[in-house]
C-alpha cells in the first residue's frame, strides 16, 4: 500500500514557475516508477512525465518537454516535478501516481496502482 499526497499548486501568470512536490507514505521503496498526470476542465487525465526509481530514467510528453523537470529525493520519500514557462493550456488539476513493484518506467495512466488526490495548477495569461 502506498498513500501520495501532491502539494505546490497555486495560481501563477504565463512564464512563471511552479514546483510541485508527490510525498509518498507507506512500503515506498516498492515501488518501481512514479509519474505526473494532469487533467484539464472537460478533458481526459494526461500524461505528463515519469520517472523510475532505481534509474534515473524520465519520459515526458512532448507538450512539456525542455520545460518541465521530473526528479525525486528517496531519502525523503518525495517526487518533484518542476513547472517553467507555464502556459494556460497547463492549467489542470496534477497528480501523482505509483506504480506496484516491478521494472521500468511507464507513460500510460492504466500501468499505474496508486493516485493521490491531485492540486490545482492554474496559468493566467
Amino acid at each position: 500500500q502506498v498513500q501520495l499526497v501532491e502539494s505546490g499548486g497555486g495560481l501563477v501568470q504565463a512564464g512563471g514557475s511552479l514546483r510541485l512536490a508527490c510525498a509518498a507514505s507507506g512500503r515506498t521503496v516498492s515501488s518501481s516508477a512514479m509519474g505526473w498526470f494532469r487533467q484539464a476542465p472537460g478533458k481526459e487525465r494526461q500524461f505528463v512525465a515519469a520517472i523510475n526509481w532505481s534509474g534515473g530514467v524520465t519520459r515526458y510528453a512532448d507538450s512539456v518537454t525542455g520545460r518541465f523537470t521530473v526528479s525525486r529525493d528517496n531519502a525523503k520519500n518525495t517526487v518533484y516535478l518542476q513547472m517553467n514557462i507555464l502556459k494556460p493550456e497547463d492549467t489542470a488539476i496534477y497528480y501523482c501516481a505509483a506504480r506496484a513493484p516491478g521494472s521500468g518506467v511507464y507513460t500510460v495512466l492504466t500501468y499505474y496502482d496508486y493516485w493521490g488526490q491531485g492540486t490545482q495548477v492554474t496559468v493566467s495569461s
